[in-house]
């Protein structure tokens, strides 16, 4: 009795985690697949005239059981991953994209979806868009091709999903390996919640004295306050070789195949590039768009960076160094230089930020913009880190709500949002389960788990998928929560980031965690006044990374990624003081899969979007304005990928942004990872 396989009889109809062992996993699949190849047969086979019904509704409920099992797999494969779990999983997923290929290129199956596309078949709006979306997944994906190119392409989709999972995994690896025995004077200048968990760290790895690992919740904090210009080179050259290590791990092979495959997938189906036939279907439609969006902002945040360089450096000289800065030596000079020109550093403001007021904080905000409520749940969950919530509005269930929000080594490091049921009302009210998992830091037991500024600033961005996911409201599960297209997506998170920077959030939930008073005022204020603070180095880190990704799909694949990037570097100005936020070697949201593949620019062209968004919000003097949560709800959060991007942007808004507000703001995104999409989502990916 494979639980996988059996209907969950648990409350909300969540996986019986408590039931499900590693081995259930594979024969679960083997039933999945079969159960799916005999229902898209069914329809393929189906003597009846295609109808939207028995054609697109049914490919619709076909995947139910390998919805479900991959649901559960994959986020565990992520958040909790084994050495059993990898295997299956380099196993599955050429598997899955043989299965995808075999359906998308059947000919049976396309002849019917044109059928009822070409039929006259009154449609409602949402039956209109899937069947439209369905059309452009069958062409995008080769149904048009002759048997030689199809075969040819899905051996190509095959070999991409072995090499995504490899590229992951050994990313994953390398920070599994790594660690730093720090002895007490290496301490010297930490944080003492940074040296507390450290020590955690080493408790959990059965050692003595404390632990750096390549945890970013770890490293970043040790390269902002470490004195030691040695360790922190050391603990800098770790972090940034994920990947690109000598051995089994290193990527560079994985990454040259992967950028000439996609190449020769975009060309077997008519385009000029990868690019080109990735982007068509985002806001942006062409890769020239993008470019000049992120070019427009390049030149502003390279001339700042330039210039908080050479003020760095001065202060790296009169400490003694000779030469110039270092990229490990960035993070230590700006700290210093922010506590004095701001009056600031984290050591003053983390005990203001505790995990749980921050939860709190996110909850309170969802419930005075969308009238929701949070209440703990008692269930068994996949590891005992995480936490579930029943997510009410009124007295009707809208969800569940999982947080997985501590590093460890079985996790992949970042911070991401994902489903495991998505929500959907094919067959009655399907309502989501959805999960944020995170990578701080977690304090020894008795203590609050504190942090920066930035990694509340995280946890806002992911729950604002969650929202997305939660709140949606659609008929189909293809267009359902976060299915849209990729420079659209993050407009709910980056928007919801807005709400963790006002004063009156702040005041409220920012409580220290010694004394539970609030932020003093003038401290918020040298806070907030401080937001923009190294804006020039986070920006441009994030853009160097969007350029390169642009430059290895847009045009001939580079032979050798390494040097293609190296070239991108030097052509844009690259200041030798910064590195990439994401080097090609762990470039997880590039190379994992095709979800941010020449599209890492989307966090920027949502940014564009979502200030004009909150000053939706600011315009009524009220920033959680009924009237104005309710037009998000209705036509962003709830409507999932329902309608033309723009269309829906429009309809809550009014209009597009207009020209100056299209301008970003001079940030980067926060550290994030590709949100979970639906394995045949309409973007193609």
């Amino acid at each position: 009795m494979n639980p996988l396989l059996q209907d969950w009889s648990t409350p909300f109809g969540m996986p019986p985690f408590d039931a499900i062992s590693e081995q259930d996993f594979a024969p679960a699949f083997a039933a999945a697949f079969a159960e799916s190849r005999a229902a898209y047969a069914a329809i393929a086979n189906d003597p009846g005239t295609p109808t939207f019904e028995n054609t697109i509704a049914a490919m619709e409920r076909a995947d139910k059981a390998l919805n479900r099992v991959g649901g559960v797999f994959f986020n565990l494969a992520e958040a909790d991953s084994s050495d059993a779990l990898e295997a299956i999983q380099r196993d599955v997923a050429p598997k899955f994209a043989a299965h995808s290929a075999e359906i998308l290129m059947n000919a049976a199956l396309f002849r019917r979806v044109e059928a009822v596309a070409a039929s006259g078949e009154k449609l409602g709006p949402e039956q209109n868009r899937v069947l439209q979306l369905y059309h452009r997944m069958f062409v995008r994906a080769g149904a048009r091709l002759g048997q030689q190119e199809k075969a040819r392409l899905q051996a190509i989709m095959e070999r991409l999903a072995t090499l995504g999972t490899a590229f992951a995994q050994n990313v994953l690896a390398d920070e599994k390996s790594w660690s730093l025995d720090l002895a007490p004077a290496d301490l010297d200048g930490l944080p003492a919640d940074l040296i507390d968990a450290l020590a955690e760290t080493a408790r959990e790895r059965g050692k003595q004295g404390h632990v750096l690992t390549l945890g970013r919740a770890a490293i970043v904090p040790f390269l902002q306050f470490s004195p030691r210009r040695d360790l922190r080179e050391i603990a800098f050259k770790a972090w940034t070789a994920r990947g690109a290590n000598a051995g089994a791990t290193n990527n560079e092979a994985l990454i040259n195949e992967t950028l000439r495959l996609r190449d020769e997938r975009a060309k077997l189906l008519g385009y000029a590039s990868f690019a080109d036939y990735k982007l068509e279907t985002e806001m942006a439609h062409t890769p020239q768009a993008a470019r000049k969006m992120l070019m427009t902002v390049w030149g502003p945040a390279q001339a700042q960076a330039l210039a908080d360089q050479r003020k760095l450096e001065e202060r790296l000289h009169a400490d003694g160094f000779n030469g110039t800065l270092q990229p490990w030596d960035w993070r230590y000079y700006s700290e210093a230089r922010r506590k004095a020109e701001h009056d600031l550093d984290d050591a003053e403001i983390k005990p203001y930020f505790q995990l749980e007021q921050m939860i709190a904080a996110c909850f309170h905000c969802a419930e005075r913009l969308f009238g929701l409520s949070f209440h703990p749940l008692d269930l068994p969950l996949y590891h005992p880190d995480a936490r579930a919530w029943d997510v009410r509005e009124g007295d009707r269930h809208v969800g569940v709500f999982i947080g997985d929000y501590f590093a460890r080594s079985s996790k992949r490091s970042g911070a991401w949002s994902s489903t495991f049921r998505a929500q959907n009302n094919l067959d009655g009210s399907i309502r989501p389960i959805v999960v944020n998992v995170c990578n701080s830091s977690k304090a020894p037991a008795g203590q609050a788990s504190l942090l920066t500024f930035d990694d509340a600033a995280t946890l806002f961005h992911e729950f604002g998928h969650a929202l997305h996911a939660l709140l949606s409201n659609v008929t189909y599960p293809l267009i359902a929560g976060t299915n849209t297209a990729t420079d659209f997506v993050e407009l709910p998170s980056q928007l919801y980031e807005h709400w963790l920077a006002e004063p009156q959030v702040l005041e409220q939930f920012a409580l220290h965690a010694t004394t539970g008073q609030p932020m003093p005022a003038d401290l918020l204020t040298r806070l907030l006044a401080a937001r923009n603070y190294d804006m020039g180095f986070q920006t441009v880190e994030y853009l160097s990374s969007a350029l390169v990704d642009l430059d290895f799909h847009d045009g001939q694949p580079p032979q050798d990624a390494l040097a293609s990037q190296a070239e991108t570097l030097t052509r844009i100005g690259m200041p030798a003081a910064i590195t990439m936020r994401h080097a090609t070697p762990h470039f997880q949201h590039v190379f994992t899969g095709d979800g941010y593949s020449s599209g890492y620019y989307s966090y920027m062209w949502s940014e564009m979007m979502d200030a004009d968004a909150f000053e939706s919000f600011r315009e009524t003097g009220d920033i959680f304005d009924a009237e104005t949560a309710g037009r998000l709800k209705e036509h962003i959060l709830s409507a999932g990928g329902s309608r033309d991007e723009a269309e829906l942007y429009k309809a809550f808004r009014g209009k597009m942004p207009s020209p100056d507000a299209m301008r970003p703001r001079p940030r980067g995104p926060v550290v994030s990872r590709p949100s979970h999409r639906s394995r045949r989502a309409p973007t193609g990916t």
